[in-house]
């Protein structure tokens, strides 16, 4: 179903109907109420005109309307009264009538109780109230009184005309405003339909203006083309990503192709062999170990992590002693201080990795006679890991760029710079973060934040 004909429907068509519908009810209770108030004022009268009938000279019964002055002024309007005889012959009316049918009845009352009952007569629609009146001699007379609901009828159809000619109007201004709604919508969702395409076919940029309108339409289109700034951002930084592993990965291959072409272009003894093949093989280390981190930064976004319970300080002992052996070449050596034991929820194989990051980053920078500190502390619910060497440190301009893929903060420095990029993401995953704190004393120090307490599963 079209947008237009289902706004006409619910939102016009639906609601005159029960309007509608409800209007008819309302007809029915108000018919109704009117012949309670007849009915009402019936029975006030007939019980005014039972207790006085008989109050005449010589106990004869006698209609008060008769002697009324009013009599003239609410002849129009006023029941007919009618006294009917033990005989069934009528004794009394008021008006005086010459409606010689109902001279007699058929059938006096049986019973005291007052009958109320809607009859017809010719065109005439009567409610009539018919009542047994003993007079004092014990004589048994019946008491009529006749009201015309004509009055009613033309009531009833007035409210009826009335009600249902402003459903009616009713109904036209809710088309109306439907309709304009309808089209309104059309050309919003028109426009959003616009700008799905171009985010479709990858025009981030190109996308139509949106509107001015503050509304539910609008939130979607501005969530929308917020998506499409992040997409946008995110394919940028991935080209950017991608041309930069191409680049670092060119550079390593390329060493090693010239140093094979030159142990292959002329006769070499063993030692420049040798050379070129302990060159070749930190060539192919560095090669190893950039196709690590870039897998690992690709794993990251996908799939989930199970986390358990482990012990930080057995986690940085592992790590320093894998360390050992080049931070003994390199004359360093790496302390561990944390508190024993040091439980934390992680995904243990990475959080390793991001501290052997750390490690060997730290060990990339730290002089010869130097010490490496470990240290994992518990504040505030995170376990704060921090690795510190007493190198030259990193400037406060490049503290939170050092986090970014390839990002060096010497244009000559070695490494690919994704270390400390593995680092953040193992943190974030974690739902902590990373930082260079500020140094207290020569040399950086790089912190791992992580929850003390994480979900089963990262996702």
């Amino acid at each position: 179903m079209r947008l237009a004909a289902r706004l006409w429907l619910l939102g016009a068509g639906v609601p005159v109907l029960g309007v509608v519908l409800a209007l008819l009810l309302a007809g029915q209770l108000f018919e109704a109420h009117l012949e309670r108030v007849v009915d009402d004022a019936l029975l006030s009268q007939a019980a005014a005109e039972a207790v006085s009938l008989f109050d005449g000279p010589g106990g004869e019964p006698h209609l008060h309307m008769e002697d009324s002055p009013l009599s003239d002024l609410v002849r129009s309007f006023a029941p007919v009264a009618e006294v009917y005889g033990p005989d069934g012959r009528r004794a009394l009316s008021f008006p005086p009538t010459a409606d010689t049918s109902r001279e007699q009845l058929q059938r006096l009352p049986d019973t005291d109780a007052p009958r109320l009952e809607t009859v017809r007569e010719g065109d005439t629609l009567l409610r009539r109230v018919t009542v047994r009146v003993v007079s004092p001699r014990g004589v048994p007379y019946v008491l009529r009184l006749s009201a015309s609901l004509a009055w009613e009828e033309t009531a009833v159809r007035a409210f009826h005309g009335i009600t249902l000619g402003l459903a009616g109007l009713l109904g036209l201004v809710f088309f109306g405003l439907q309709t304009w709604q309808a089209r309104w919508l059309e050309r919003r969702l028109a426009e959003l339909r616009g700008l799905i395409t171009h985010l479709r076919e990858g025009l981030w940029s190109g996308a139509p203006a949106g509107g001015t309108a503050r509304d539910e339409v609008a939130e979607v289109e501005s969530a929308l083309r917020e998506a499409a700034k992040r997409l946008s951002s995110a394919r940028e930084a991935q080209e950017q990503f991608i041309a930069r592993a191409a680049h670092e990965l060119r550079t390593p291959l390329a060493l090693m192709r010239t140093q094979l072409d030159l142990a292959l272009w002329k006769e070499r003894n063993g030692t420049e062999l040798r050379e070129s093949l302990e060159e070749t093989r930190r060539e192919v280390e560095r090669l190893s170990i950039l196709a690590g981190n870039l897998l690992d930064l690709a794993s990251f976004g996908r799939g989930t992590w199970e986390v358990k319970p482990e012990d930080l300080r057995v986690l940085l002992e592992d790590a320093s002693a894998a360390a050992r052996a080049r931070a003994e070449e390199q004359g360093v050596w790496v302390t561990v201080e944390a508190p024993e034991p040091a439980r934390c929820a992680l995904h243990a194989s990475s959080v390793r990795q991001a501290v052997d990051n750390l490690l060997a980053n730290a060990l990339r920078f730290a002089p010869s006679g130097t010490e490496i500190t470990m240290h994992a502390e518990r504040h505030d619910g995170m376990w704060r890991l921090s690795v510190r060497d007493r190198g030259p440190g990193i400037p406060p301009e490049h503290r939170e760029k050092v986090f970014a893929p390839f990002y060096r903060a010497e244009p000559s420095g070695r490494g690919a710079g994704l270390g400390l990029a593995v680092v953040r993401e193992v943190a974030l995953r974690h739902g902590g973060h990373a930082y260079v704190a500020e140094p207290q004393g020569p040399g950086a120090e790089v912190v791992m934040e992580l929850p003390e307490e994480g979900s089963h599963r990262l996702g």
